[in-house]
């Protein structure tokens, strides 16, 4: 089987893969080949796509000779037995695991930025690459994919020698392997086209993957602001984002949960609140009732243009404007259609909407760390005053940024099910 190129490639291996879309997979690409290959295939599962960057352990005197792999989250896989029979001294091989841990950072840093990787706890997990040869990178992804977490790892790629893939089956929980030709010498002589894929191209293909959004110009009342809009086919509704002090439409918090939206077909509008001259002036993001304003005008300008149910996830302070905004649309002649659907708040200050609070109608979700205890108790009082639906969440054990692992998740999966429940018909 002959492939034209890595796009024709990943769509092929798609098809074959399609009894995985139930699963709801994760898809990750071995950099950089298999990033392309992998973006077809998520794309056509309707699944989130990452990077998977795994670093063989070489012993010192025979790098060939892994003695183990390491991957990101601090992840370890090591052979014991090699590491024994190698003799080479302790220190010897903690200097090769100091030098590729380093690099293994660096490379996860500028294919993915600030972005958060995707999670994989409990998932199926989907690892690609453009093809195999040895197997030994493949081998070790998939050892680090299962120390993730991953429910169950399945290895997808369109061509590799028969040995390869035998081998291969200990590793991964199912193997999918459209070629495997007898005669097999080297991956490129199996695409028509296999030109180098750039550090640029895989930069670009998880951008378009995690943001799947068009940039736009939010007019709100006059002003223009930057924003990015996503609106995945069939979406039901729209969620609106109002970034906290210190945070942006480019906030990896939020994008990472507008990605879980739009994974569940709910549209988002990642906008900045304030204009870069604004942001200098650190009282500005207190200024919840003109940020509650410009938020409104915001949300009219959307209106106009996508005739769906809208909801606001607040952040920080911008929750607090979140709030005041949709009780003053709660408030509004034309309230039937203006009002706001739902509102989430992360890690949020609803106090600050003190005098608004008993004027909100849309069902309200208040989530807050477990560890975040005096943003928790203003929550609790802020809960008080509200006379609408609403509902605290406590995540445990996490702060007020929900850095720690699997919190951001939770966030997630809590605001997608609010949304879900209360925004679309």
């Amino acid at each position: 089987m002959l492939f034209a190129h890595r796009t024709d490639a990943g769509q092929r291996l798609a098809e074959a893969l399609r009894h995985l879309r139930g699963e709801n997979p994760v898809v990750l690409g071995l950099p950089r080949g298999g990033v392309p290959v992998a973006f077809q295939v998520a794309r056509a599962l309707g699944a989130p796509l990452d990077v998977i960057v795994v670093r063989k352990l070489g012993v010192p005197y025979h790098r060939e000779l892994g003695f183990g792999a390491i991957g990101e989250g601090g992840v370890r896989v090591i052979s014991e037995d090699i590491v024994r029979s190698s003799r080479v001294r302790p220190e010897d091989l903690a200097a090769v695991e100091r030098a590729e841990e380093a690099e293994l950072a660096r490379r996860a840093r500028s294919f993915r930025g600030e972005r958060p990787r995707v999670t994989l706890a409990g998932r199926t997990v989907i690892v690609v690459d453009d093809g195999i040869a040895t197997g030994a990178t493949a081998a070790a992804a998939c050892e680090v994919v299962r120390a993730q977490g991953a429910a169950r790892v399945v290895l997808a790629v369109p061509v590799a020698p028969p040995d390869a893939v035998a081998r291969l089956r200990t590793a991964a929980d199912e193997v999918v392997c459209l070629s495997a030709p007898r005669a097999f010498r080297a991956v490129g002589e199996w695409y028509e086209d296999f030109s180098q894929t750039s550090d640029e191209e895989v930069v670009a293909l998880l951008a378009r993957a995690v943001a799947g959004s068009v940039a736009v110009e939010v007019d709100a009342g006059g002003l223009t602001l930057a924003g990015d809009l996503a609106l995945p086919e069939g979406a039901g509704a729209v969620v609106v984002f109002a970034h906290g002090s210190g945070s942006s439409r480019r906030s990896p918090r939020n994008r990472a949960v507008a990605a879980e939206l739009n994974r569940a077909r709910l549209g988002t509008l990642l906008f900045d609140l304030l204009t870069p001259a604004e942001e200098a002036d650190r009282a500005n993001v207190f200024a919840i009732e003109p940020l509650a304003g410009r938020l409104a005008e915001a949300t009219r300008w959307l209106r106009r243009r996508v005739p769906l149910p809208i909801g606001y996830f607040g952040a920080s302070t911008g929750a607090a404007a979140a709030l005041w905004a949709a009780a003053e649309a709660a408030e509004a002649p034309e309230a039937s259609d203006a009002a706001i659907g739902a509102v989430v708040s992360r890690g949020g200050r609803p106090d600050l909407a003190g005098p608004r609070l008993a004027s909100v109608r849309a069902p309200t979700l208040l989530v807050v760390g477990g560890r975040d205890t005096t943003v928790l108790d203003l929550n609790r009082g802020a809960q008080r005053a509200l006379r609408c639906e609403n509902r605290l969440e406590i995540v445990p054990g996490a702060t007020h940024l929900f850095e720690e692992p699997g919190a951001l998740d939770e966030v997630a999966a809590l605001a997608r099910d609010w949304f879900a429940r209360h925004l679309v018909p």
